[in-house]
């Protein structure tokens, strides 16, 4: 019996060269981040989450998970609290807004967003 993965991988994305230190960087094809899940983008040494709403909206949010203290958040559950759309840490189970990055618990945690978009089939996000 071949023991088969569902997790999607870490994409690693090195600065692309014509860029300063910030900017818009390829993370991957959208086709790889499935509907109603997270993946993880190491990006100059950054870690994000995106994630790939069933209605094919996208989101990108810190990986980090300030009540865990890990990079964990691409694994969470993905929801709506009265609309909004939120993730679930795996861990403590606090809601973040995707939109905003607020801790739906405790609003003074707030993580970083980044703006996300679909290129020809690629996401990219700002960093």
């Amino acid at each position: 019996m071949t023991a088969v993965t569902t997790t999607p991988p870490i994409h690693t994305v090195a600065p692309d060269p014509g860029t300063a230190s910030a900017g818009w960087q390829p993370i991957c094809p959208l086709a790889e981040i499935w509907l109603n899940t997270g993946v993880c983008a190491l990006v100059q040494g950054r870690q994000i989450a995106i994630f790939h709403l069933p209605d094919g909206r996208l989101f990108a949010i810190d990986n980090y998970d300030p009540k865990s203290c890990a990079n964990v958040l691409s694994r969470g559950i993905l929801g709506d609290i009265a609309g909004e759309p939120v993730v679930a840490s795996p861990i403590y189970k606090q809601h973040y807004q995707l939109r905003t990055g607020t801790c739906m618990e405790d609003e003074a945690i707030t993580l970083r967003t980044y703006t996300v978009e679909v290129r020809d089939g690629v996401v990219w996000i700002n960093v």
